[in-house]
């Protein structure tokens, strides 16, 4: 049966902007970085803590021509869990981040940031709320 999740593909056009991008500004850790002859570079960050890894994956993304316009970049999106959105908005802000909206957005999933890495990228910083009563506790 599967255990975990351990490993998440994001492409980006230049792994050390990339690199500098999510350790820099995001603050996440390098986990691995080598290449074995004949193989890509394998190159991973996450944030401190995390069990998963996000391999910055070198290449060119291509559309699934199935994806609404709006979905960008292919329609993936990568959501961070935070206990404290507008906080870690306002020390993202002083590390040059540029965030969709000019203050995190207040809905009944939580406290959301929506913003996107040098490669279009999209990502989310969520302060998640309560859970709604009909869903609390089941799994």
């Amino acid at each position: 049966m599967i255990e975990k999740l351990t490993h998440v593909p994001i492409v980006v056009s230049d792994q050390e902007k990339a690199l500098k991008f999510y350790m820099e500004v995001l603050g996440f850790e390098k986990r691995a970085d080598y290449q074995n002859p004949g193989s890509p570079r394998w190159l991973t960050v996450a944030p401190k803590g995390t069990d998963v890894e996000m391999i910055l994956f070198e290449g060119k993304y291509k559309l699934d021509p199935r994806a609404p316009p709006e979905a960008g970049s292919g329609g993936n999106h990568w959501v961070f869990k935070t206990n404290d959105c507008r906080k870690d908005v306002e020390i993202l802000k002083a590390r040059g981040l540029k965030f969709k909206d000019p203050a995190p957005v207040e809905a009944n999933y939580g406290i959301a940031a929506y913003f996107t890495d040098p490669d279009g990228n999209h990502l989310t910083l969520l302060q998640p709320g309560p859970a709604p009563a009909q869903t609390r506790g089941k799994a």
